[in-house]
């Protein structure tokens, strides 16, 4: 059912008034998105590959002995022993990169075994040249170009270190006795270090990929593949991006270093589409990971049907994202990512300062990835555990968020044109149902106070979405709560749009750029403090605007009135506490809901003192009094269920009308009550 039909009583214009407001965000889209040539999602019918243990069909090697046994001197003695085993098997005849042996693939099912070094793969390094130096494709906003299949198959180097290009159930493992003996190097030469492509059950064990323009590891429209046991690091973009996939598990994984994300299963298939919480598969489980010291632990675009569990995220900017806010990924909007048992906590770092110092303007190879630099490519708020950015039916249960200095839950909605779609009846359709039930909040595994700037930060807008009792202060100040089953919701709100204030936080937050080193002023993602941020810069202009045409009005009208200067008097301080409140959005306090309060008293003694001479500018006033009492309540006693508008809205409409009437009220001269005649001078009478 559309939002228009749900409430045919909201008008239409105020309808497109709203979403027009909220089309401001198209000025400034996020930057840094991955762009791919359009791909469909797999059919399904795959399955997740099981690791072979089987000896290998084709192995890789280096040709330094000596070097290789100084690897491998450590290693348990059946380890050393295997390996001194395959390695004169590789002499003879093996292969000294893994592209070759990749090449050397002629059926399903094979295994490649890589064994400790530091492979660097030399002849895929080079530029391309003749036909490959000129394809014909479309750029990225990023400025790599966007190549077809075909054009990957012809010129597999243009992009990659290794190309893995529609070879099916291939296993490709390193030897070493941990992840970090077997090294795949792309020097900041390549896209990406190891990119599968349209290789159904592929496996990937016991390796690591690292130093990028791009990711590490990418898997592209596989219906099935594994990532086990396998280490990306120092990354433009990502360490492992698996996109348009089905049948996908991560396992023991670890990422650090990378300006995106750590993990990211962008466009998930789609599996569960126009479900509700009950499903009867995931298509892809991240599990035993962790992922750390990046922009983001884990993020994903359309992140679909992802059963993320038992991992770490800590460290980073944020812990985990998932989001509607790019277009060209299969599967928008976002839904069905399930999050349970996680740890997620501290994820307070701040690496900004890089891009404002032209850190992140300097050559990859230069700006120190190894030395813990991270170029943050998108914008987003730092000091936070999970951010949902345009999902649905998303469930975070019994997870461990603590130690975040902003927020350890971030929802918000992204309208459906940000995403390319532009019909109206979907501009509405993404911050549903999600539910947040379970979670240990502010405190860790052994039990200890680990507290976040605030539990939750929401921007109002969605239906059937859901919190745990408990939360340790939380923006708005009352949420809807779960109940016991998961489709039941106490206090079901469902709101068209998010509050005002916080709509216009995300517009100001938006406008990043790391290719430009543009970060937005106003912002305090970005350091703006005080007076610099933009919810305490609207705070001073309308306290600036009340004050003058309030007082003003108070001062032509109703200075003598009892009534009506105790009301002035409750405004003047429900202003400077308006103002207070806007400076600690993420602290657990009554000002904010006390700053309305004292407003909306201020309006309705001003109402009341108004109705003598100004019948109709009372009315007014009055009602705007009523509606800020109701907004109130609504932030701060109940979030008032199933309204269309938060009355911050309807408020703020009224509020501008009334600051014109108010105006132009004050400004006629004041009516002078009329003198009695004179009396009449007496006529003398007149003699004869």
């Amino acid at each position: 059912m559309s939002w228009t039909r749900r409430f045919p009583a909201v008008p239409a214009a105020l309808l497109a008034a709203l979403l027009a407001l909220l089309s401001l965000f198209a000025a400034a889209p996020p930057a840094g998105a991955h762009e791919e040539r359009p791909v469909a999602l797999p059919d399904g019918t795959g399955s997740v590959p099981a690791y072979r243990a089987a000896e290998p069909d084709l192995i890789v090697c280096k040709t330094d002995r000596p070097a290789f046994e100084r690897r491998i001197a450590g290693f348990p003695d059946a380890l050393r022993r295997r390996n001194l085993d395959l390695y004169e098997r590789c002499e003879k005849s093996g292969y000294r990169h893994l592209q070759a042996a990749v090449d050397a693939v002629d059926r399903p099912g094979m295994n490649i075994a890589v064994l400790p070094g530091l492979y660097e793969e030399e002849p895929s390094l080079p530029v391309p040249t003749g036909g490959c130096a000129a394809l014909k494709a479309p750029d990225s906003a990023l400025g790599y170009q966007i190549l077809s299949y075909a054009q990957q198959t012809a010129c597999p180097h243009n992009q990659n270190l290794v190309a893995i290009l529609g070879k099916k159930d291939l296993q490709i493992e390193g030897t070493g006795a941990a992840r970090t003996d077997v090294v795949i190097d792309a020097k900041y030469r390549k896209l990406n270090a190891i990119r599968a492509d349209g290789s159904d059950g592929v496996y990937f064990r016991n390796f690591t990929a690292q130093r990028t323009t791009f990711n590490s590891l990418y898997v592209l429209a596989a219906d099935g593949f594994v990532i086990d046991d396998v280490l990306t690091r120092w990354n433009d973009e990502y360490g492992f991006l698996t996109f348009a996939s089905d049948h996908g598990l991560y396992r023991n994984c670890e990422s650090y270093g990378n300006g995106d994300s750590g993990i990211y299963p962008g466009s998930a298939s789609d599996i569960n589409d126009g479900r509700g919480y009950d499903v009867p598969r995931y298509a892809i489980e991240i599990t035993g990971c962790r992922s750390h010291h990046n922009m983001v632990g884990y993020s994903g675009t359309a992140g679909d049907s992802v059963w993320v569990h038992d991992n770490e995220f800590d460290r980073n900017m944020g812990g985990a994202s998932m989001d509607s806010a790019f277009p060209g990924h299969p599967g928008l909007p976002q839904n069905h990512a399930r999050f349970e048992r996680n740890l997620i906590h501290d994820n307070n770092a701040d690496y900004y300062p890089y891009v404002a110092d032209g850190t992140c303007a300097k050559p990859p190879a230069e700006r120190g990835y190894e030395q813990g630099v991270v170029c943050p490519q998108i914008s987003m708020p730092p000091g936070t555990g999970i951010i949902t950015a345009g999902g649905n039916w998303n469930l975070y249960e019994n997870n461990w968020v603590y130690g975040h200095r902003r927020a350890g839950f971030f929802l918000s909605a992204v309208p459906a044109f940000i995403r390319g779609e532009g019909t109206w009846s979907k501009q509405t359709d993404t911050s549903h149902h999600n539910r947040y039930a379970g979670n240990i909040l502010g405190k860790d595994r052994s039990g200890a106070s680990r507290p976040n700037g605030t539990d939750v930060w929401w921007d109002g807008q969605g239906r059937g979405n859901c919190w745990q009792d408990g939360p340790d202060g939380s923006t708005p100040g009352t949420l809807p709560r779960c109940g016991k089953g998961r489709g039941e919701v106490s206090g079901a709100s469902a709101r068209l749009v998010g509050e005002p204030v916080k709509l216009t936080q995300l517009l100001v937050c938006a406008d990043y750029n790391v290719q430009a080193r543009r970060l937005p002023a106003g912002c305090d993602w970005y350091g703006a403090r005080g007076p610099e941020r933009v919810e305490t810069q609207i705070a001073l202009a309308v306290a600036a605007v009340l004050l003058l045409v309030g007082g003003v009005l108070w001062w032509r009208r109703l200075r003598r009135s009892r009534l009506g200067t105790a009301a002035a008097l409750l405004g003047a301080a429900g202003l400077a506490l308006d103002v207070a409140g806007s400076t600690t959005p993420l602290q657990d306090t009554a000002v904010p809901a006390l700053a309305l309060l004292l407003l909306g008293l201020w309006w309705a003694g001003t109402g009341l003192a108004l109705r003598p001479g100004r019948p109709w500018l009372a009315r007014l006033t009055l009602l705007l009094g009523a509606l800020t009492l109701l907004d109130a309540f609504d932030k701060a006693v109940l979030m008032i269920p199933w309204t269309p508008l938060s009355p911050a809205w309807i408020r703020a409409l009224v509020a501008l009308v009334w600051v014109l009437w108010a105006a132009a009220a004050a400004s006629r001269p004041t009516p002078r009550t009329p003198s009695p005649p004179p009396p009449p001078t007496p006529v003398p009478a007149l003699t004869p």
